[in-house]
């Protein structure tokens, strides 16, 4: 079995789980979100997972240990829409499908939750995210000017594209 075929398991981000997780950010993103800004999010209730195999498929010493940290995501339920804070997949098993896969579950879980809408910031220049958004259905709705940092030492900001989907609701 792959790794991009094994069955994944949603499981509440812990502080215990934070190493891991910034093991994974740190490599991942130009301005990773700090220790703090983790501790912060589980603090305030959002909804955070760490993806790993199911226990079931495991094969220690592999990327299907159930020990390993293959994925992460944070989100923020408001009344009428869930809003994607950070969705980021390991280096190591990046285009495998995982991202899509997290975003099908993150999207059943809105719909069983009966939140209508989907809405997520991705920098322009992150061209893999805008990508799989936009073949997932994903809408530019607005632009949020000079977002994300994108040199500290000239100041220099980038904007985000507000991207929106939304989700078919059992009647």
């Amino acid at each position: 079995m792959s790794e991009g075929s094994a069955e994944l398991s949603f499981l509440p981000m812990q502080i215990a789980d934070l190493d891991a997780v910034l093991e994974i950010e740190s490599v991942s993103h130009l301005h990773p979100w700090t220790r703090g800004n983790f501790s912060d999010s589980l603090a305030a209730g959002h909804w955070a997972y760490c993806i790993r195999p199911q226990i079931d498929q495991a094969i220690k010493g592999s990327y299907l240990d159930p020990a390993i940290l293959w994925a992460y995501c944070i989100l923020f339920p408001a009344v009428d829409e869930l809003h994607l804070l950070n969705i980021t997949v390991s280096p190591k098993l990046r285009k495998l499908g995982l991202g899509s896969r997290m975003m099908a579950a993150i999207e059943g879980v809105a719909a069983q939750q009966n939140i209508p809408r989907i809405i997520l910031e991705a920098r322009p220049s992150n061209i893999a995210a805008v990508t799989l958004y936009q073949k997932l259905g994903y809408e530019q709705i607005g632009i949020r000017k000079n977002y994300y940092p994108a040199d500290l030492q000239l100041g220099l900001r980038e904007d985000a594209l507000v991207m929106a989907k939304s989700i078919k609701l059992e009647s």
